[in-house]
């Protein structure tokens, strides 16, 4: 989002004592509001022919360079306007974010905090320099930005969805699963975070939680493989292999469309050792129904016959891929974190 200059506030504020320049002005930001943008610039650059140091002439020049992706030039459009003025906030973080853009984070970082000497009030810069500050891996940092951010403005969802990743990152798992409530409670449809909240319950020995959270981010979105994914190694994990199976069945289907070939015959191998658990037990079943003879005579032939028949023991790390007769444990992937 690029910020608007208030052209209420610049109303109020004479641009310059000399009247052609001053309509000039005021026709760059008329065809600014109007998204003239050529007309703006034409209009913005004929005045600072005449009067080269207005300061907003230069930063709304910036604007329209950002919107148009031409990032040098908005970055030297907006230097200048500092030069000139030093005061303006918004100046400060529309070049924050041409600088976040270029993949300038030190300059971006300097930027925002910045805007925010001039204005401490200024929501998107709190919010924009956590980003950048995570991005550079300034966890606590970046968590203090975005809680200044929530604490300015409560119903920002983006801000408590990114709050919990970084807490989930530094290991503040309660925190994080507060924060991922506090997402949920402002969007009950965000499947990020159900997803994000069920890998945080699993990983807490909490699988019921961790099921009925991974159960709603697939209800919101049905295309989501990793919660499939994550649902079905939950549910292998509690015991529960035909539903573990239906599970990693469509994470394999949302994989294969998404051309995902590494996770797609992961979640395949997932799948048959699912279903060679599924057919052990099954013969488990049917072996205990069958009645055992009582007649002592055939209990003894039976008895050479499993001595002779019986397979010899596998030695250790035979290299058979099987599942073990005790659950194997699949720890939860999570999703990725970058979200905006």
């Amino acid at each position: 989002m690029v910020n608007l200059p208030g052209s209420k506030l610049l109303a109020q504020t004479p641009i310059s004592r000399d009247l052609e320049t001053a309509s000039l002005y005021q026709q760059g930001v008329t065809r600014y509001n109007r998204s003239d943008w050529q007309g703006a610039e034409n209009a913005f650059r004929q005045a600072l022919q005449r009067e080269p140091n207005l300061a907003m002439a230069r930063a709304y020049l910036g604007n329209i360079y950002l919107m148009q992706n031409r990032l040098d030039v908005a970055v030297q459009e907006y230097g200048e306007a500092i030069r000139l003025n030093p005061n303006l906030g918004e100046t400060y973080y529309n070049l924050g974010l041409a600088l976040q853009q270029q993949g300038k984070k030190e300059g971006a970082i300097t930027a925002y905090r910045q805007a925010l000497v001039i204005d401490p009030r200024r929501v998107e810069a709190y919010y924009n320099l956590g980003l950048v500050l995570y991005e550079q891996g300034l966890l606590q940092e970046a968590i203090a930005a975005y809680q200044d951010a929530i604490n300015l403005e409560p119903s920002k969802v983006n801000a408590h969805h990114n709050l919990a990743i970084a807490l989930q990152q530094t290991g503040k798992m309660e925190e994080a699963i507060v924060a991922y409530r506090e997402v949920l409670k402002l969007d009950p449809q965000n499947a990020a975070a159900y997803s994000n909240l069920g890998s945080l319950m699993a990983m807490q020995g909490r699988p019921e939680e961790a099921i009925a959270a991974y159960t709603q981010a697939v209800r919101q979105d049905p295309k989501n493989a990793l919660a499939y994914y994550n649902l079905g190694i939950t549910l292998y994990n509690q015991g529960d292999l035909q539903k573990a199976s239906n599970a990693f069945k469509r994470a394999q289907e949302e994989y294969s469309q998404q051309g995902n070939l590494e996770q797609t015959e992961k979640t395949e191998q997932l799948m048959q050792q699912v279903a060679q658990k599924i057919e052990e037990q099954k013969l488990q079943q049917r072996q205990a129904s069958t009645p055992k003879p009582t007649d002592n005579a055939t209990n003894n032939l039976l008895e050479k016959l499993t001595q002779l028949t019986a397979p010899k023991e596998q030695p250790a790390n035979s290299g058979a891929v099987t599942v073990s007769d005790e659950q194997k444990q699949f720890p939860p992937i999570f999703p990725n974190t970058n979200s905006r």
